[in-house]
């Protein structure tokens, strides 16, 4: 099928993190894509040809498409011109962590002028359980006649490009001709569909995103636990899952945050009438990780005379995207500990407080991993680094005290 003969798919927020690789992975199959965003400049870039943020894979294919089967417009109109409108928006959390619940109705409601007869609207981003339910019913009292069905996406920031074709997807909707559009939309990006209730669906977002919250906690209360006797977690780890397929999954410690996991998590707990034991203690296991480790610092050092510099802003490796990320937790922390505090990141560009890494090495004192980019694993430097991700390699050049990096609670 060439690219005129299917069906045109508009993306709405879809110049973002979630948008943005599912309309260049659709884009890349053939499908003529529109991705309408307000973020004017974001539209400018990917008009341009250039990826206004870190996706592994995605400036080849935004390279191969921009022009020809994508564009990218600030102009709601265009949305009357396809078959299929995706919504990326979800459900927000406020700053005590009650979810905002009129966020989508209200974006819907927003694109009610345009949006036609026979459309299908996809609702894509995580949603509290009865949104899809409540968009149906206002698009059902509007008098248009559009399809709703819920397809959430499971892809991890940074492996969307070839998550969205290997990964299986959800499916739901409330009529059969809806789930069947759905499926044949994304039956072309994979064969492997899961057919739920929109209910369901929206369940089974937020108990992933609370499983992986939830076991992240796990590691990192034993994490505190080991260091806390002076031992070292990420040794005791790798004995533990060394060939023992049953402890496969243990994770590495480190900081758990970005715009999802702990969002979601309390959404859940929102939605159980705040009765979620496990996903509270999670959040105050990861939540408190930061202060745990400034404590640990302190142990050694006498932080009120030193420069410290804090490695990785991101809230994830590799990753430019900074949204709720611990290490600007763990930044103000050492604020009002230590005499000063140093940033640096090689991906973020949003922070205009951030300096080079060679002003980072040549001033501080301590180091401190933030997030366990890539080009930290070999640093250059004989300062002591406090590392609880484990992620500079042992006997880098960047070691000190016997050759290895510092886990705090180690004897020193």
């Amino acid at each position: 099928m060439t690219g005129s003969e299917r069906q045109k798919i508009a993306v709405v927020g879809g110049c973002g993190h979630i948008g943005l690789p599912l309309g260049l992975v659709l884009a890349d199959y053939g499908f003529p894509v529109t991705l309408y965003d307000i973020n004017a400049d974001a539209v400018a870039r990917v008009n341009a040809g250039t990826m206004p943020f870190e996706e592994h894979g995605a400036q080849e294919v935004l390279t191969r498409c921009a022009g020809v089967s994508i564009h990218a417009t600030t102009d709601a109109r265009e949305i009357e011109e396809v078959e299929t409108v995706v919504i990326v928006v979800g459900t927000p959390v406020d700053e005590h962590y009650n979810p905002n619940l009129a966020v989508v109705p209200s974006s819907v409601s927003d694109l009610l002028p345009h949006l036609r007869e026979g459309q299908l609207l996809i609702l894509r981003s995580t949603l509290f359980p009865g949104t899809t339910r409540l968009v149906f019913e206002l698009l059902a009292q509007s008098g248009k006649r559009v399809g709703v069905a819920f397809c959430p996406e499971r892809i991890a920031e940074g492996e969307a490009i070839h998550e969205l074709t290997e990964l299986p997807q959800i499916v739901s909707a409330y009529d059969t001709r809806s789930l069947a559009r759905a499926k044949a939309l994304f039956g072309e990006l994979t064969s492997d569909l899961v057919e739920l209730d929109p209910e369901e669906a929206e369940l089974a977002k937020l108990f992933t995103n609370s499983w992986r919250y939830i076991k992240f906690a796990i590691a990192n209360q034993l994490y505190m636990i080991a260091s806390s006797f002076g031992l070292d977690y990420e040794h005791i780890r790798s004995a533990i899952t060394y060939k023992y397929p049953r402890a496969a999954d243990l994770a590495r410690a480190g900081f758990v945050a970005g715009p999802c996991l702990l969002k979601d998590t309390m959404q859940l707990a929102a939605f159980n009438n705040n009765e979620f034991l496990l996903g509270h203690a999670a959040m105050m296991v990861n939540e408190g990780l930061p202060l745990h480790l400034v404590s640990s610092i302190e142990q050694s050092y006498d932080l009120s005379g030193m420069t410290v510099g804090v490695l990785g802003m991101a809230f994830k490796a590799d990753s430019d995207d900074n949204r709720d990320s611990l290490s600007y937790k763990l930044k103000k922390v050492l604020q009002f500990k230590s005499r000063r505090v140093l940033c640096h990141d090689p991906y973020v560009r949003n922070d205009p407080s951030l300096v080079d890494l060679d002003t980072v090495l040549r001033e501080a004192d301590l180091l401190v991993i933030g997030a366990p980019h890539a080009d930290y694993r070999t640093l250059d430097t004989k300062l002591p680094i406090i590392d609880i991700w484990g992620s500079v390699r042992p006997g880098s050049v960047a070691a000190l005290h016997d050759g290895g990096t510092i886990s705090p609670g180690m004897p020193l």
